[in-house]
């Protein structure tokens, strides 16, 4: 009987990447996701039998506020380039290299083609309201593109490393290879022709490494339609992982939500969703939920309550993690409304997961919370700023209202630890704010 043993160099890297969930909650974020969408999937990455791609790393330090420029996330990268280079020199390895970048380069090619048609419907539409939908499929989208196009670089300058540059199935323009950085990280991929027609996926990526993707059972001849993503990562895509996508026009609200209408509309999009993954149409499910953050936040409470009664309470996580990047003002309005409706646990996932966000949308937030009355829920948003950002920047939110926020950031570091409190007064006093 022959016992596989890791190589050390991928052993060293799961070591870190375990370090890396350890500090994730299993239930929220794009670990949250990975975990409820594959767990075997992503049990093998960290057992180190397969390797993640380095933009779902990201997504993961994201989890946690971690800087990907950081000294913890640039170890990383040292430990995950030799991974990488151990994990493909072994028997087989070049072969699966260039079947999974072809399927990577078909994903490219499908967003590309789809975003010039979801931008050419955007600027033909005179409603505002289609407008707001186009916006925020062409951002998804957009996403899907980049993160394919990432995808297709990094498994090319690997393959170049191995000798390998072309792959097995069809090629073009399509696979020349792309610069990589000296830890193993693509650049971007160069253009390729879009598809003229639809594109035959004979096996589409599954599992948590793809988990971006749409699950599909089957190969299918799929005409443009909306396509999936995964959460960064925030219902209107927006911020850094969605390539500063515009937001959807701002959705006019009705004064009160009448609770009738509510239930009525919480059993609607739930019947709509168990029917959506019924059909494996998993990508306009995730389009579902990110359109319930678009309607009045005074109805997701009776949408929570009718998602965990169907027995979907993992589509309830993921919205929570959708809305942690609404625009401020919404942010507060969701967290408010939640905290009204005795969610507090609900309420607090959502600010632990909303801090990830830049210092200035968090002043935001925090003012919208407190103006609104949710003093309690404003320094929940702080105590986890300053548990999982660096003091530094707890000392740069508190530059935007020094008078205010130095003595709340401070009650919530101690809150956290002594360590914490004094790591953030020093960054006050070398901010000159330690006076205010």
């Amino acid at each position: 009987m022959t016992v596989y043993q890791l190589p050390l160099d991928v052993h060293a890297f799961t070591r870190w990447l375990a370090e890396l969930t350890g500090r994730a909650r299993p239930e929220e974020g794009w670990y949250g996701v990975f975990a409820a969408r594959d767990p075997e999937g992503l049990r093998a990455c960290l057992d180190g039998t397969d390797i993640l791609p380095w933009d779902v790393v990201e997504s993961l330090l994201q989890d946690v506020g971690e800087a990907v420029d950081g000294p913890f996330a640039l170890r990383g990268r040292t430990l995950y380039a030799a991974a990488v280079d151990a994990h493909d020199g072994r028997p087989g390895g070049a072969e699966a290299l260039a079947e999974r970048r072809d399927l990577m380069e078909a994903e490219r090619r499908y967003a590309e083609a789809r975003g010039r048609e979801l931008a050419e419907r955007l600027r033909g539409t005179p409603d505002p309201a289609e407008a707001a939908r186009l916006e925020h499929d062409l951002a998804w989208t957009r996403d899907d593109r980049a993160r394919a196009a990432a995808r297709v670089g990094e498994l090319t300058a690997r393959l170049a490393r191995w000798g390998s540059g072309t792959s097995v199935g069809a090629r073009g323009g399509a696979g020349a290879v792309a610069g990589a950085s000296s830890a193993g990280v693509a650049g971007p991929a160069p253009a390729a022709p879009a598809a003229a027609k639809p594109v035959k996926a004979e096996r589409r990526p599954r599992g948590a490494r793809y988990a971006w993707l749409e699950e599909g059972a089957e190969a299918v001849e799929r005409e443009p339609a909306p396509l999936p993503a995964l959460p960064a990562g925030g219902a209107a895509p927006r911020g850094a992982r969605f390539g500063g996508a515009p937001e959807p026009a701002p959705v006019a609200e009705a004064p009160a939500t009448d609770p009738v209408e509510a239930d009525r509309a919480a059993a609607a999009a739930v019947y709509a969703l168990r029917r959506l993954r019924a059909q494996g149409r998993s990508g306009e499910a995730h389009v579902l939920l990110c359109e319930a953050l678009a309607a009045p936040p005074a109805r997701l409470p009776a949408l929570a309550a009718e998602l965990h009664r169907a027995g979907l309470g993992a589509d309830w996580s993921t919205l929570l993690w959708e809305a942690a990047s609404l625009p401020p003002a919404r942010l507060a309005a969701v967290a408010g409304v939640l905290a009204d409706a005795g969610r507090a646990a609900d309420c607090e996932q959502l600010l632990r997961q909303g801090v990830a966000r830049p210092v200035e949308e968090l002043v935001g937030a925090c003012a919208a919370l407190r103006a609104e009355g949710h003093h309690r829920e404003a320094h929940a948003l702080l105590t986890a700023f300053v548990r999982v950002r660096s003091a530094e920047d707890a000392a740069r939110l508190a530059g935007a209202d020094p008078h205010d926020l130095v003595p709340r950031l401070l009650a919530a570091a101690r809150e956290v630890s002594p360590s914490r409190a004094r790591d953030l007064l020093h960054a006050l006093r070398v901010a000159g704010l330690a006076g205010a």
